[in-house]
């Protein structure tokens, strides 16, 4: 009765399962294979590795791979320090649920619409530049610099870093926080010691969360920073939609799966996934 019992329940869970799996070996796993077979053929469907030796022996590209991940590793650093500590001071308010959803709410705003706001602020006729023409500095290049661009990635991202930090805070055992005050310790040490030690899974994440989709933005690099800031994102564009060299876009884009996967690794939570 037992053996019967344990084999409908792993049928069921089976079952269950059978749509994840589907859904994983169709939208995530087919696209990256496709991808990989593309990477290996030229401009006019033949086997070739020289989109990997053009990719590898170019300054160019060199050069793109690493802005690419010089601006995700800024725009990280600047919503991981932002995001601390608005997600700290929101998970001790009376209504912390509440301040989340507004944190929350510009992600349903396209990302087009958010694009073109920041050239209203950022334009040389815009609010920002009306504003410091007020206070006496002068109009200013804002627009296609890379500080606007890292400005603009940083506003798109900060949620998807907030909401992790702040689940990773309030899960935190408040007894402990108080353990630490009774034997003494600083609001800063408490701080340093244990609230910081014990929200890292959601610093991991919010990490993951925020650097891996900056790594491929084209369409904030191509509206805010112009031509001047150029990534393996828009070399991907414009493969795929200009030169329709689709085998060296896979390449770039095989590229940036493995930096992901890179990212994802070195912050994984080596507790548990062993050192």
């Amino acid at each position: 009765m037992k053996k019967r019992r344990r084999l409908m329940h792993q049928t069921k869970a089976f079952n269950y399962s059978v749509p994840y799996y589907a859904w994983l070996l169709l939208f995530v796993i087919a696209p990256v294979i496709l991808l990989l077979f593309e990477s290996f053929m030229d401009v006019h469907g033949n086997f070739t590795l020289n989109n990997y030796q053009t990719y590898f022996s170019s300054g160019t590209y060199i050069r793109m791979t690493f802005n690419s991940v010089f601006f995700a590793f800024m725009v990280t650093v600047i919503t991981l320090a932002i995001s601390y500590p608005m997600a700290l001071i929101m998970s001790r308010l009376k209504h912390a649920q509440f301040w989340l959803m507004l944190v929350i709410l510009p992600t349903w705003v396209n990302l087009l619409l958010k694009a073109y706001a920041f050239i209203g602020l950022f334009a040389k006729q815009g609010t920002l530049n009306e504003f410091l023409t007020f206070v006496g500095i002068g109009p200013q290049q804002i627009m296609f610099t890379d500080g606007a661009f890292m400005a603009v990635a940083a506003y798109v991202q900060i949620p998807f870093m907030i909401m992790p930090i702040f689940n990773s805070l309030v899960e935190i055992d408040q007894s402990l926080v108080n353990a630490a005050r009774d034997l003494g310790a600083s609001s800063a040490q408490t701080l340093r010691k244990v609230i910081i030690p014990l929200s890292m899974n959601g610093v991991r994440t919010g990490v993951q969360a925020v650097f891996i989709p900056t790594l491929s933005l084209f369409m904030i690099t191509r509206l805010i920073g112009g031509n001047r800031v150029i990534t393996l994102g828009t070399a991907i564009e414009e493969h795929f939609l200009v030169t329709q060299n689709w085998g060296m876009g896979s390449t770039i884009g095989i590229i940036l799966i493995i930096a992901m996967a890179i990212t994802m690794y070195l912050t994984r939570d080596r507790k548990q996934g062993g050192k």
